[in-house]
């Protein structure tokens, strides 16, 4: 039996059997598993949707308002509900966090997010037209607005919006898609 301890943020009992999980090997990788009843306590990144949305005056972005990284500046975006489609939640966080609507949601790219201390996301971003609305912060933003490409808000607050707003800025740039990662 292991004597490694758990890792923080994972389970430490079983949640079907309530049995103290130990750390087994599965995979060559130590995962927490049950003894008794098999189960296995993945620690799987979390889906996410943003929309990249450019309006007359400028790329949409927010400021947030809860930590992580509360102050700075992302593309409006957020994790998954069950249930829901990337497009669909990106359409929603759009609207929840700036009170504008999006349409003819484009698929720009899929970006690991390796720095938000509450977990590990997977970043689906989409490309949207502007399709009404009244710009307004709301839910966890404290800002909104359209800013110009080459004159954006700082500081980004994660690494993967960072990684988009660049790839979108270059295809802009070039007219063409940009292979920047």
């Amino acid at each position: 039996m292991p004597t490694t301890p758990m890792p923080t943020g994972v389970f430490r009992f079983c949640p079907y059997c309530a049995t103290r999980l130990i750390l087994q090997d599965e995979h060559g990788v130590p995962r927490p598993t049950c003894p008794a009843c098999g189960f296995i306590a993945y620690r799987n990144p979390v889906p996410a949707a943003g929309v990249l949305l450019e309006g007359p005056d400028g790329l949409l972005m927010v400021r947030r308002r809860f930590d992580p990284r509360a102050g700075a500046w992302c593309l409006p975006a957020g994790f998954m509900e069950f249930g829901e489609t990337p497009e669909v939640c990106a359409v929603r966080e759009l609207f929840e966090e700036t009170g504008i609507r999006g349409r003819r949601l484009r698929l720009f790219d899929v970006y690991a997010g390796t720095d938000d201390p509450r977990t590990r996301a997977i970043l689906i971003v989409y490309v949207a037209e502007l399709d009404g609305g009244t710009l307004v912060p709301g839910d966890d933003a404290i800002e909104a607005g359209f800013f110009p490409l080459d004159a954006l808000p700082q500081p980004i607050a994660f690494e993967s919006h960072g990684r988009a707003i660049t790839r979108y800025r270059a295809e802009r740039e070039h007219g063409e898609r940009a292979d920047v990662r």
